[in-house]
């Protein structure tokens, strides 16, 4: 049975004891040192969904990673829906001087499947869901007529890594980044996060086929 919004409110309340009690003593000197400034090295983009954890995967401490989630990692093209992701990316950039931009995207991803099927009546009553998502449809596009119920997980990876290469190109048209870029400020890449191996794939933008962490870690100590 699942839980009350009471329940769950009072679970997480214990855990934020929990981290009062267990955790905070451990790491004091870390969260002191963070209380008047950061300096992240990477902005990171990935979805919303519940099962990424940015921090655990990356093996980060607070104050490394600065983190934009939202609902299938989408990096708007600069002007066309100016807001959080933006401003975030703008801000990370300029002011945090971050060194490296990440877009992150994931097996199982409930945008992508969305995507496939935005035509649906059920998006009648998500109008913000389904503009939102018109920013990933060049990705869709690049598999032809594509019907819903065809759909399968094997699908549904590709479509997340061809999203991941469209936002990588979105993120080019912001001044900001396309300004780091030239000076040699900034680095961009494209994972790929398979949630039932714990597994990152590492997306080139120019072969767009996909490599492994030690075979990417392998290419940039030999350059």
């Amino acid at each position: 049975m699942a839980s009350t919004p009471r329940q769950s409110l009072i679970e997480l309340l214990e855990g934020v004891q929990k981290f009062d009690r267990d955790v905070y003593p451990n790491h004091q000197e870390l969260f002191e040192s963070l209380a008047t400034g950061q300096s992240p090295s990477t902005l990171f983009i990935t979805c919303s969904d519940s099962r990424i954890n940015p921090s655990l995967i990356t093996q980060t401490e607070p104050g490394e990673l600065f983190i934009v989630r939202n609902v299938g990692n989408i990096v708007p093209p600069y002007g066309d829906m100016l807001g959080a992701v933006s401003s975030a990316i703008e801000y990370s950039v300029l002011v945090l001087k971050v060194r490296n931009i990440i877009v992150c995207g994931h097996s199982n991803c409930g945008a992508m499947n969305a995507l496939c099927d935005l035509s649906s009546k059920k998006f009648d009553s998500m109008p913000t869901v389904r503009r939102w998502l018109r920013a990933a449809e060049a990705a869709r596009a690049t598999f032809g007529p594509l019907q819903a119920e065809d759909v399968g997980p094997e699908t549904i990876r590709s479509l997340a890594e061809q999203n991941v290469l469209l936002q990588l190109t979105h993120l080019r048209t912001h001044p900001a980044v396309v300004g780091a870029l030239a000076r040699g400020e900034l680095a961009l890449q494209g994972w790929f996060y398979d949630i039932a191996t714990g597994k990152i794939t590492v997306l080139d933008e120019a072969t767009r086929k996909s490599y492994s962490v030690d075979e990417a870690i392998t290419h940039f100590q030999s350059r």
